[in-house]
């Protein structure tokens, strides 16, 4: 079931981003006398669902559940139909229209995801607002991974700023964000009320990328959910609802410092100081523990942060949340294209993350969750949108290239090279399709 869902909430998030992205070319072909001789939401090799003609469009939807496509008369496109093209151009054709109306019909679709992201983020923020726990109110820094303190980091650092930026009164999170997306940064951080200038040099980008721990997080005190039986903290008779104060007398305050005494202490005997609630009664106990090899003492610690951190609330009147829905869409729009920038950067080992619709999935929650699934959405149409862009033949981009080139050169690009270019481009997108199903079995395979 849980699975279903996901699949539900992305067969209808990529349906809905097709649809716009398709409509966008639809709507200036039809603005400027281009027939459009068909409109499909999903392939349809060799029968369609659906469909059924209206006026000069057939509209349909195709049997396999992604993608979707709109065909203009007298255009190459993906449906590589040369014969058409072998005919006397007529004045209804793309290929008749003036260079200015056929590069808007073809930025059409990423405009109208870009407008699509800018609709979904506007009325979040004006539905739901926002709510975070904001950088400035983290006042005894983070706890770092093992990575992160390999770079540098310790345990309480607090950053200032990353690459000149202040997150100030921003989301704490955004940090990270900015950390993997910019591959190298400058980090300033106050430790023991002293500043610091951390590296992160490319060397560490690859291991940032791949490493499932986070590079920082929110520090917390070390409370008890549950003990597993016959673990070191069972043997020393640790409990549910037991907080973690000292270890062999020293005060602590976080997890991650009582995680580091353990880790530093395998083998050896300590004393652990706790407050435990017994009848109403708060106490103060010690007991004694041998840490086993791998540092692990066998609890689970699950606590509300919202307890320790205050949450920031931004409420948006409808006209603030339009200059906020620009923001959000224009900075996704800026980290998309960094993480591009990264994927093509092969020391970075980037290209090795990239999914296919099976990562995409795997966005979604297992529950449906509109909140999630619009914020989801927003991301995708932004996706979308930056990648049809790019000047590769086959996408959007390739045709605002030789198009481009029209207009400046004066001189169009015969039939013949634009097949061609069209063939190198799909061979592209079905290479492109190869590694990412590729990256994604092997996950599956050797997670």
């Amino acid at each position: 079931m849980d699975i279903l869902v996901r699949v539900l909430q992305l067969i209808l998030s990529l349906s809905i981003l097709v649809v716009v992205h398709e409509f966008g070319h639809f709507m200036f072909a039809k603005m400027f006398g281009a027939r459009v001789e068909k409109f499909y939401l999903f392939f349809n090799p060799y029968f369609s669902l659906f469909k059924k003609k209206i006026g000069e469009t057939v509209y349909g939807i195709g049997w396999v559940p992604f993608g979707g496509y709109v065909k203009i008369s007298g255009m190459i496109d993906e449906s590589m139909d040369t014969e058409q093209m072998k005919q006397p151009p007529q004045p209804w054709e793309f290929r008749s229209k003036p260079a200015w109306q056929r590069l808007l019909i073809m930025v059409g679709g990423v405009m109208m995801n870009i407008v699509l992201a800018f609709v979904i983020y506007v009325g979040l923020s004006y539905s739901y607002g926002e709510s975070y726990i904001a950088a400035s109110d983290v006042k005894n820094g983070y706890a770092y991974s093992e990575l992160a303190q390999e770079i540098g980091f310790k345990n309480g650092d607090r950053i200032i700023s990353v690459n000149g930026k202040s997150f100030e009164g921003e989301n704490y999170s955004d940090i990270i964000a900015e950390i993997i997306f910019s591959g190298t940064s400058d980090v300033v951080v106050e430790r023991d009320g002293k500043r610091m200038d951390i590296a992160i040099t490319e060397e560490f980008t690859p291991r940032i990328l791949k490493s499932t721990e986070p590079l920082l997080s929110l520090r917390i005190p070390f409370a008890i959910d549950s003990v597993l039986d016959g673990s070191a903290a069972h043997n020393a008779g640790l409990m549910k609802g037991d907080s973690l104060l000292s270890v062999n007398g020293e005060r602590m305050v976080y997890r991650d410092e009582f995680i580091s005494a353990f880790t530093s202490s395998v083998g050896d005997s300590l004393t652990i100081g706790l407050l435990r609630d017994s009848c109403g009664t708060s106490m103060l106990k010690e007991v004694s523990m041998v840490i086993p090899e791998d540092g692990r003492i066998g609890v689970f610690s699950t606590i509300d942060i919202t307890q320790y951190y205050p949450i920031t609330v931004k409420k948006y009147s409808f006209l603030e949340s339009i200059p906020q829905g620009f923001k959000r869409a224009s900075d996704e729009i800026d980290n998309y294209i960094k993480q591009l920038k990264l994927i093509f950067t092969p020391q970075t080992e980037a290209y090795k993350s990239v999914g296919s619709v099976i990562s995409m999935g795997k966005f979604f929650p297992t529950e449906w969750d509109w909140l999630r699934f619009w914020n989801i959405t927003a991301l995708f149409s932004i996706m979308l949108a930056v990648l049809n862009i790019l000047p590769i033949p086959a996408l959007d981009g390739g045709h605002v290239v030789f198009l481009l080139y029209e207009v400046i050169t004066r001189r169009k690009p015969s039939d013949r090279f634009m097949n061609i270019a069209q063939t190198i481009g799909m061979l592209l997108l079905f290479a492109l399709i190869i590694l990412t199903l590729g990256n994604d079995i092997l996950k599956l395979i050797f997670k």
